[in-house]
């Protein structure tokens, strides 16, 4: 297979029309190609057929005369009929010329984006619609002219404007004839501009392997990208960009979609997206591998794929990315899997162990990868030509020592502290942004967490300001707590000196009994507050007159607490009691007299008009609203009611009727 690979690269498979993408591989490995960079997003919208020849045409009935009559001279017709034909052919003409111009030359662009293309749409078939096109705007160009130089010897209004008839019907005809080639390229239009914006030659990261190895998170970890990361293959089918900075540069990081490890010409369209940027983009490359092989191939499989590609990787820095390592890592192989990563270490390839799910190491692979690519960028600048002429224009300046003095540079701590945590690779603090990512929902923002005090326990205390009207801030004294600790040390002295002791033997019996009986009453209480918490709190909430007490529950509960209760008839909760059983009688309902006639029976149960039929006063409301919007339709209209069916001229004749010369908007 590599074979077969190599003899791509050489040149020796011309034939094979999936191979073509490779072709110029040799010529420009190595070095970069400046060719003019397109931007896909601008090219114009190409139209259907239809609606090309319902534009073109429309157009020329605004844009050119209507008005003509048989006595007119001659001459006057035939010009009339030659500037409607040559107003036609100029439309398609700079319609198909922008179409022509908009979309990018295969022979222009650079290589991975001619291959690129030709991957995705067919570089035949791309080359085909827009030499259709270009034919078919010539072919407009001579209907043109040919009719044009026909009218010359029409003699009459009906000659003439057949003759009109007949080049414009051809045009269009030409123009239907295209209907298959207009959109296919409206189709190319559409996919070329949601492409990645990739520079071919600029500071680039690629990430490649296996599918479902970590490419894709990797890349979200590292870049602001997000690429849909799923646990199954091929959830990337295309290539995303991601962009960072490092050294004060920004850097692409490019993901391509998962190689499979068969014969390239048995590659389908995802995979060679990935072929043609590995050939192409002058970068770092970053071969993935999952030793936890829960990929679903094994590490044999992801090595024998490496060795098969590895001819794509010459003249370009790479580093093997050992990813899953919080499932597995390299120690716990077995021997013989161990030797595959000593010997790529022995072969010049840096092998790192990641995880990017504990972002372990995934920082130091950015480092090694970008710090390789730029020593390799420079070497190769150093190779060229153009740096002699760029030395000759250097001069390095040399201070020399004024004295003996060290004069040591000045390094803040908190850099030094910054520097440190990056070597070891320790892990980043967490900011409010990463909590804010890890709770989603539940997040609430805390900034009272952050503030500085002498005691952290009263950082959530709540701090008035302003106090009966007035400003606390005013009042606030700034010796308060010096004041505090002389306070505290006379407190303390006089409890040193006895003066709050009390004596225990001076309470008599009586007192002993008043304090039990205040501990039951807080028991009691405590109780209460207690049952009413665990009762249903969103429940209908009812007057305190509708709670019904019994006299003798509440008599039990009080002399339980050790409150006489005897001789209480004539207390105001007994008055009470007595009195709500006499109202609550209900008075027995007097047997009604039937009615005398059928008309006032009648009468007293009908409803009045507008509410009959309804239920309650809320769907009388909504009545009222639905008719009340019934009815704004005809105020609008200015209607004197249902009735009215006047219908007003809303367009004029006398206004809207003729045509109008261009530069014209005043009314006639």
């Amino acid at each position: 297979r590599s074979s077969d690979l190599l003899a791509v690269l050489g040149g020796r498979v011309p034939s094979h029309p999936v191979l073509s993408l490779l072709r110029t591989l040799a010529a420009d490995s190595g070095r970069a190609v400046a060719m003019a960079l397109y931007n896909f997003k601008k090219i114009m919208v190409v139209p259907s057929s239809k609606d090309f020849i319902d534009i073109t045409l429309s157009k020329t009935q605004r844009k050119t005369p209507t008005v003509v009559h048989k006595h007119y001279q001659i001459n006057r017709i035939r010009h009339f009929y030659m500037r409607k034909v040559k107003y036609t052919q100029q439309n398609y003409h700079d319609r198909l010329t922008q179409i022509l111009n908009d979309f990018p030359k295969l022979d222009d662009v650079h290589p991975f984006y001619a291959d690129l293309m030709n991957v995705l749409y067919d570089k035949d078939h791309y080359k085909l619609a827009l030499g259709q096109i270009n034919i078919a705007k010539n072919l407009v160009d001579n209907v043109a002219k040919d009719y044009v130089r026909l009218m010359k010897y029409g003699d009459s209004l009906y000659r003439c404007k057949q003759l009109k008839r007949a080049a414009l019907g051809r045009m269009c005809t030409i123009i239907k004839r295209q209907k298959q080639s207009l959109e296919y390229l409206e189709q190319v239009r559409q996919h070329l501009s949601r492409l990645p914006t990739i520079d071919p030659n600029t500071r680039t990261l690629l990430l490649c392997g296996y599918p479902n190895v970590g490419k894709s998170s990797f890349i979200n970890k590292v870049t602001r990208a997000d690429v849909e990361v799923q646990p199954y293959a091929f959830t990337t089918k295309s290539l995303f960009v991601g962009h960072m900075d490092y050294k004060y540069l920004r850097w692409q990081v490019v993901d391509t979609p998962g190689i499979l490890d068969h014969p390239l010409e048995e590659r389908n369209t995802i995979e060679m997206q990935a072929i043609t940027a590995l050939a192409h983009l002058r970068s770092a490359v970053l071969y993935v591998m999952d030793v936890s092989e829960q990929c679903g191939h094994t590490l044999e499989e992801q090595l024998e794929l490496f060795r098969n590609i590895k001819p794509l990787f010459a003249n370009k820095p790479l580093i093997v990315v050992v990813n899953k390592c919080d499932v597995k890592r390299v120690s716990e192989l077995p021997q013989e899997q161990q030797t595959i990563f000593k010997e790529l270490e022995a072969e010049g390839f840096p092998v790192i162990e990641t995880s990017t799910l504990t972002e372990e190491g995934v920082i130091k692979v950015k480092t090694e990868a970008c710090d390789r690519l730029l020593a390799h960028r420079v070497d190769t600048k150093m190779k060229g030509n153009k740096v002699n002429d760029i030395l000759n224009r250097l001069h390095l300046a040399m201070p020399l020592k004024r004295d003996c003095k060290e004069r040591p540079p000045f390094i803040p701590e908190g850099a030094l502290l910054r520097k440190k945590r990056m070597e070891i690779d320790a892990p980043k603090r967490k900011l409010e942004r990463d909590l804010e990512m890890e709770l989603g929902d539940d997040y609430v923002l805390d900034l009272q967490k952050y503030w500085d005090l002498m005691n952290a326990s009263e950082k959530y205390d709540k701090v008035p300001e302003v106090w009966e009207g007035h400003n606390i801030a005013d009042y606030i004294d700034p010796l308060i707590m010096k004041k505090l600790e002389e306070l505290e040390k006379e407190e303390e002295l006089r409890e040193a000196a006895g003066e709050y002791d009390s004596e225990p033997e001076s309470e008599d019996e009586e007192m002993k009994e008043i304090r039990q009986l205040a501990r039951q009453i807080r028991e009691k209480k405590k109780l209460k507050i207690l049952e009413s918490k665990e009762k249903d709190k969103q429940g209908p909430r009812l007057p305190r007159t509708v709670k019904k007490v019994e006299r003798k529950t509440l008599e039990k509960e009080m002399s339980d607490l050790g409150i006489d209760m005897t001789d209480k008839h004539e207390a105001h909760y007994a008055v009470q009691a007595r009195r709500s059983r006499s109202v609550s009688k209900k008075r027995k309902r007097e047997e009604s007299e039937p009615p005398t006639s059928v008309t006032r029976s009648r009468s007293n149960s009908r409803a009045p008009r507008d509410v009959s039929g309804l239920r309650d006063t809320k769907m009388v409301k909504k009545a009222k609203l639905i008719m009340k919007h019934s009815q704004k339709k005809m105020n609008r209209m200015g209607k004197k009611g249902e009735a009215d069916r006047h219908v007003f001229d809303l367009k004029p004749k006398h206004l809207l009727a003729g045509k109008r010369k261009s530069g014209k908007t005043d009314r006639r």
